[in-house]
């Protein structure tokens, strides 16, 4: 009688199918598990709460420049290291680092571009290189950004993701808050328009320079936009702070930005207030 005999085989456990990291994303506001293809087709928004996740340079290219249109300029630019600075390792080398692990060599991106068929000047941050801080070369960037759209007349759209200045470039990274604010001075004696976008997280000597200097100031949906963290602030006053401090929504009811978009709207009203801004100079 063979009913009760079991084949060797059946006792071992099946294998084990390997399972691609990353293929699920869970919302930092919701906690809901999101498929990253689905995520990545909704422009990194979650599904249930709207929740805007953090995205990178590419994606903003994407999603605010016409198809092909953008054309990158004064990508080698490097930073060097003129103070030696060294905490838990060298500037130099926590650099390198960043370089080799972005694929960037900055925190920001500069290049010309279309939106809906109308020529820009675009400088886009990315947090992912050293929180998106801002350190000379950031500043230099900037500044030959807002050149080109004075030469050309372009109308300039900063978007801003950053922690603030780069504390491993000491006084030469706060001396790109002038430098920057200048070359932004130029453009509005020439009323070429400047665009600021803000993005989660706009803070420090980003927030006191460029970022707050637009003609127009737009906020992504929860963005935290403020000079000073919540946490300082609050040790600082002794007191609790408002629901939603420093949040997009709470800095538009206090004036300090014109509007939010909705990441799947942006592109639609940045066109918007870029064709407002040239109907303007052609009247005048």
């Amino acid at each position: 009688m063979d009913w009760f005999k079991r084949k060797k085989n059946s006792l071992q456990p099946a294998q084990k199918k390997d399972m691609p990291d990353g293929l699920w994303i869970k919302c930092d506001s919701c906690a809901e598990i999101i498929y990253r293809k689905e995520l990545e087709k909704k422009y990194y928004v979650c599904p249930k709460c709207d929740h805007h996740f953090r995205i990178g340079y590419e994606t903003y290219i994407d999603i605010l420049c016409d198809e092909g249109s953008f054309k990158e300029f004064n990508k080698n630019l490097l930073s060097d290291d003129p103070l030696e600075f060294k905490d838990s390792k060298r500037y130099s080398e926590k650099y390198k680092a960043t370089v080799k692990k972005t694929g960037l060599n900055e925190a920001v991106i500069t290049g010309s571009a279309t939106v809906d068929k109308q020529p820009v000047i675009m400088a886009i941050m990315d947090f992912r290189f050293l929180g998106g801080s801002m350190g000379s070369v950031v500043g230099e960037k900037i500044s030959r950004a807002a050149d080109k759209a004075l030469e050309l007349k372009q109308p300039l759209i900063i978007l801003s993701s950053s922690g603030g200045a780069r504390m491993h470039e000491g006084i030469l990274s706060l001396m790109q808050l002038a430098k920057t604010s200048a070359k932004l001075a130029r453009l509005a004696r020439h009323n070429v328009p400047y665009i600021s976008i803000l993005t989660n997280p706009t803070t420090g000597g980003t927030t006191a320079s460029y970022a707050m200097l637009g003609d127009v100031h737009i906020a992504e949906p929860g963005a935290l936009i403020g000079f000073a963290g919540p946490r300082v602030i609050k040790q600082t006053i002794g007191q609790d702070l408002p629901p939603g401090f420093q949040r997009s929504e709470f800095v538009l009811d206090h004036g300090f930005i014109d509007f939010i978009a909705h990441r799947h709207e942006l592109k639609r009203r940045l066109s918007h207030v870029i064709q407002f801004f040239l109907h303007q100079n052609e009247a005048s």
